[in-house]
């Protein structure tokens, strides 16, 4: 496969059982790419390695005066150099494209395991983790997958030409035999000890890159609350953890290349020592000494590779661990569905909760605990993080949907909303029915300031539509992000819009203009809001209360506040004490609240002053 072939059409289902396995799963699946690989690199070395037998001929020509074996020597070293150029240059050629394809293969597999987990993923590993898989750890996989066949080409070639040593010249071929297998394996016991330290170093910088993007995103909390300085002491403490690893890890490393250096000259010295004995006496010649000299000082070049590959592997085999951890990662329910792709309508039910969002209309759900409305939101659109009976829309098992028509149905959005870089009109860019114009959602979710400010941050931009947003839309506002967010999710037009807490960062009176304008715009639509908004509660078609997971109240916002001792109390704030004595009053009324309590009908007479001004 080519570089210009990429992305890979198919990358395939990884083995992601261990690191080991799954760097061997990666080699399979480019064998083309490194057989490629490894037919240049023997070119390459066999060149290198013919030169020295060329320089003996050479030699010997020289002092027997032979014209014609100098002139043989001569033609066969242009040879081995022509294929020394060659198969170097196709030999870098075919390894960076043996890297970049595996590193491509496996940011493919992670980015489709994210899209089908959807926010399950961050969930169950931790936000920097991904990012630091997703970038760091690629180009190492991919270092040692690429290395692999270079590695077996070298090692091939000292093979061969060892043998052809003993073949030539046996009473200094043996010598070479001896030594060699030292030189490659001399290093092994220092390697379990430099992994080891390579391993730390990998770890401590995986928790500094975890640190370093949980504090980008949160920075604009860090400096309402003043803790930049906190987290920067953190990360700095972090680094120098890194800084004191990566420095103990080197020197291991640079311990095993002086024993890689130390070595290779022990056994040239050896050999010239004993080669000078045996020429002295006659029983090889000058070329036949200076062939296998020169045999030996160039086979140091593909010996490097064996410590290349060990530092691969050890650089490689936590960052290949931490990619299988993720790839192995499965959803709660079925991914591939056993029903036909289709796009169902209908009522929206969840058994577990007893929740019913009826087709069409505009449904608020209400639960006091905000973790448990965020799985229930991510239940409703398929997302489930665990196992349980399935959301049924118009009767059909969401779960048993092929996942791309389950969203295709269901669009959930989720309470921190991301938005990618680019312009305004990319952003907008989306899966859509086509229904619902750009303009209009935006005027739906009351965006016109933002336009405003994207025009005056985005030079020469004179449409909106051409402006700039920054990366996670950080030039905007908690309010503005939301309002984006929420015009994207209404250009999509799905059949059912899932909506978590879509308008917590707005102030009231702009959060009443938005109510009105998603109630307009969705008529005729499902649409399911998660919030305890007043304002929005009171355009809701109808309100359902859930408390520990179960629905115990269904009707309109205004009857619950009168009727619903615990839905008043999440929505207007009530402490628990002032919940307690609103039950006992309404209990010694017979149900009914006295005229002397209040509380409940304050937030009422406030609705309906912003629903004025508004």
């Amino acid at each position: 496969m080519q570089i210009h072939d990429l992305p890979h059409p198919d990358p395939g289902v990884p083995d992601a059982r261990s690191g080991p396995r799954f760097l061997w799963w990666l080699f399979r699946n480019q064998l083309d790419g490194q057989l490629k690989s490894l037919a240049w690199g023997l070119l390459h070395f066999a060149s290198v390695a013919s030169l020295p037998f060329c320089v003996g001929v050479a030699v010997q020509a020289a002092v027997d005066r032979s014209g014609g074996r100098l002139a043989l020597a001569g033609g066969l070293m242009a040879l081995a150099c022509v294929g020394n150029a060659v198969g170097d240059t196709f030999l870098h050629r075919s390894a960076v494209t043996n890297w970049i394809t595996a590193a491509a293969r496996v940011q493919q597999l992670l980015g489709r395991k994210a899209a089908v987990l959807g926010s399950a993923l961050t969930r169950r590993v931790a936000a920097g983790e991904v990012v630091a898989v997703s970038t760091g750890d690629v180009e190492k996989i991919g270092w040692f997958v690429e290395a692999l066949s270079r590695f077996t080409a070298a090692a091939v070639t000292i093979v061969v030409v060892t043998v052809g040593l003993l073949v030539y010249q046996p009473a200094l071929g043996v010598v070479v035999a001896v030594g060699l297998p030292v030189l490659a394996l001399a290093v092994l016991p220092l390697l379990p000890r430099a992994t080891r330290r390579a391993d730390v170093q990998r770890e401590k910088a995986g928790r500094a890159t975890e640190l370093a993007s949980d504090t980008v995103a949160g920075l604009r909390v860090l400096r309402g609350i003043g803790g930049e300085d906190l987290f920067l002491d953190r990360y700095r403490r972090a680094s120098q953890e890194v800084r004191h690893a990566a420095v103990r890890s080197a020197r291991m490393w640079s311990l095993i290349a002086a024993v890689q250096v130390l070595l290779p000259g022990l056994l040239l010295i050896t050999v010239v020592w004993h080669g000078v004995r045996l020429a002295r006496d006659g029983r090889i010649d000058v070329g036949e000494l200076v062939t296998v000299y020169s045999s030996v000082m160039l086979l140091t070049y593909p010996l490097r590779h064996f410590e290349e590959i060990a530092m691969a592997y050890s650089f490689s085999r936590p960052s290949a661990r931490r990619a299988a951890r993720v790839l192995s990662l499965e959803r709660a329910m079925d991914t591939a569905g056993t029903r036909a792709a289709e796009t169902p309508a209908g009522d929206l039910y969840d058994p577990r909760t007893g929740l019913c969002a009826p087709s069409g209309s505009l449904t608020a759900v209400v639960c006091g605990d905000p973790d448990a409305a965020g799985r229930l939101a991510e239940r409703l659109g398929g997302h489930a993080a665990q196992e349980g009976t399935s959301v049924l829309l118009g009767g059909v098992p969401l779960d048993e949907l092929p996942l791309d028509s389950a969203r295709t149905a269901v669009l959930v959005q989720d309470k921190d909303p991301v938005l990618l870089s680019g312009t305004l009109r990319e952003l907008l860019d989306v899966p859509a029915s086509g229904s619902v114009d750009p303009g209009a959602a935006l005027e739906a979710a009351q965006c016109q300031d933002v336009l405003a400010a994207l025009v005056q941050g985005s030079l020469g931009a004179e449409d909106p539509m051409d402006a700039r947003i920054t990366e996670r839309g950080r030039s905007l506002s908690g309010g503005q992000r939301q309002r984006l967010a929420l015009a994207r999710s209404l250009v999509t037009d799905p059949e059912v819009l899932v909506l978590d807490e879509p308008t917590s960062a707005v102030d009231s009176h702009t959060e009443a203009r938005v109510a009105q304008g998603v109630r307009g715009l969705r008529s005729g639509r499902t649409t399911v809001v998660f919030t305890s908004s007043p304002l929005l509660l009171d355009r809701a078609d109808r309100v359902v209360f859930l408390h520990e997971g179960t629905v115990v109240a269904v009707g309109g916002h205004r009857e619950l506040v009168r009727t619903e001792p615990r839905y008043r109390a999440v929505v207007t704030r009530e402490t628990e004490e002032e919940t307690a004595s609103s039950v006992a009053l309404r209990a010694g009324n017979g149900g009914r609240h006295p005229d002397e309590v209040p509380d409940g009908l304050r937030e009422l007479e406030t609705l309906e002053e912003i629903e004025e001004t508004a």
